[in-house]
């Protein structure tokens, strides 16, 4: 699957829900004193930069595979402590580096387990690789989208894209117990959770708005240059999204489930 767009301001949208399992990832982190972090898949930045103040002695990079997130997360950087590159997790290999974080992209990554003895690797002792993935069993809006765009009326148009959308057994997301043994293997001391935030959201079509910066994303511009098309393929995927997370008179629950490892080196 080729790597997808995103855009950056639809994604701040969010940005405090989306940020709490960043914090409570990168809170499990015990490396001492670390010199070098990378965070892969940065994204826009804003999580990126509050490294540099739990780690001040650190430089840290952030890689990202959109140069539309690179480009917001620049307005973070600080010369000589905080900077940003476009770069690809799968092609991404490191020499040494004290602390890994990669925070809601191995999902993206098919076979992305195969990328972690070259990363343990490179860490010393006590340095730590940092993970956390949407886990994808059970939660029903990959399949809608992909249900919908490889329907009659947007299969020739979209269909490809719902083809090569990780889906169900076929999703790069492992179980977690699987990422513990993988990591368990390689000589690390492994930490490893699965938990489901339950957001309340706010506005017309809420969760719809949540992915449309991100999953939804590659849909949306196969059909930017058809506006009609693309605000009727909207509605659909609207309409069943409301369906799958009715709206309350509080608001819209979206429970999140997410898979959480924090794997150090012995």
């Amino acid at each position: 699957m080729t790597s997808p767009s995103w855009d950056p301001a639809q994604y701040q949208r969010y940005a405090d829900e989306r940020a709490r399992p960043y914090r409570d990832l990168t809170a499990r982190i015990r490396t001492p004193h670390p010199k070098s972090v990378v965070d892969l898949g940065c994204g826009p930045g804003t999580m990126t930069a509050t490294l540099a103040e739990r780690w001040p002695d650190a430089r840290i990079l952030g890689i990202d595979a959109s140069r539309d997130m690179i480009a917001a997360a620049e307005r973070h950087a600080v010369p000589g402590r905080v900077s940003f590159q476009v770069g690809d997790a799968r092609r991404w290999s490191p020499e040494t580096v004290d602390v890994i974080i990669a925070n809601a992209v191995l999902q993206w990554v098919p076979e992305h387990d195969s990328l972690f003895p070259g990363w343990v690797a490179a860490l010393p002792p006590e340095g730590a690789l940092a993970f956390q993935v949407p886990r994808a069993k059970g939660f029903p809006v990959g399949e809608i989208f992909r249900r919908i765009a490889a329907s009659p009326r947007w299969h020739d148009r979209l269909g490809t894209i719902a083809r090569e959308a990780p889906r169900g057994a076929a999703s790069p997301v492992r179980d977690v117990t699987e990422y513990v043994d993988v990591l368990s293997r390689l000589g690390m001391e492994v930490d490893a959770w699965d938990t489901t935030y339950v957001h309340v959201l706010e506005g017309a079509d809420p969760v719809m708005d949540w992915f449309s910066g991100t999953g939804l994303r590659p849909y949306t511009d196969a059909l930017r240059n058809d506006p009609a098309a693309l605000a009727d393929f909207r509605a659909e995927i609207a309409a069943e999204l409301r369906g799958a997370f009715p709206p309350a008179p509080y608001g819209t629950l979206l429970p999140f489930p997410r898979i959480f490892v924090v794997a150090h080196r012995i």
